[in-house]
């Protein structure tokens, strides 16, 4: 598989691309579910904690004024208002959703798991490979999440090929923009300094390649193991293994 353009940056998405999205939703998620209670009682008074549950305070109302039915939070952030944000925190959870906080907390549980030695993160076994051979064809590699970027690090940091975050150059989440927004894309090219048409953009979801696509990216398919089923047809070129990036 070649690309139109001469390809100086790789951006690539994590869930089903670079990591079996059964870790995700196996390992990751049922592991900050069973955690988020006892890390917001323990960190409440932290500052990051309190701006996060103010941060979920205001998407609830949010969420509430769009009928969406959340469980409610209400009064001010204290130990009696706990319970209320975990049930949120479940409810947001419970639908995927990508809000930034959520991602925040979830990010922070998920730090504590690997320095425990609880987690210990996974990616495909041509991840490792490519990066190899990336670095040595001098292209710049670049991760974007809905996952926060502490998360982003702390997976790619144990693996069970060892710390990739060495091939790294930067990475970005849901606080440059939403993923299926051409704008985020827009952003990242500028931030990294990359012309789109340089960027190769990875990713499992079409939606996001659609709008990676519009801000003038190179896109890919990326079809693994246990994958969600896309629409098709797809206009986007699909791959099933980094190696197919040549």
């Amino acid at each position: 598989m070649t690309t139109s353009n001469p390809i100086t940056a790789l951006l690539l998405d994590i869930e089903g691309t670079t990591t079996p999205i059964d870790f995700v939703y196996k390992v990751l998620f049922p592991y900050a579910r069973a955690h988020v209670g006892d890390y917001l009682a323990n960190n409440v008074a932290s500052p990051n904690v309190e701006e996060e549950i103010a941060a979920l305070t205001e998407l609830n109302k949010d969420d509430t004024r769009r009928g969406l039915e959340p469980p409610r939070v209400d009064g001010s952030v204290e130990e009696s208002s706990l319970d209320k944000i975990v049930a949120y925190l479940y409810w947001l959870m419970d639908r995927d959703s990508k809000a930034t906080p959520l991602k925040s907390i979830q990010g922070k549980i998920w730090e504590a798991g690997y320095n425990s030695g609880d987690l210990r993160s996974q990616v495909f076994e041509d991840v490792p490979r490519a990066f190899e051979r990336w670095q040595q064809q001098r292209r710049k590699i670049f991760i974007y999440s809905s996952g926060s970027v502490l998360a982003q690090k702390l997976l790619f940091a144990s693996t069970q090929f060892g710390d990739l975050t060495p091939y790294i150059s930067d990475y970005f989440d849901t606080n440059v923009g939403a993923k299926k927004q051409s704008e985020s894309y827009v952003r990242i090219s500028q931030a990294i300094a990359v012309p789109a048409p340089n960027i190769l953009f990875v990713s499992d979801v079409t939606d996001e390649l659609d709008a990676a696509r519009s801000a003038g990216l190179e896109t890919r398919l990326c079809i693994r193991p246990g994958n969600h089923l896309q629409p098709e047809p797809s206009n986007h070129e699909a791959i099933r293994s980094f190696d197919e990036i040549v």
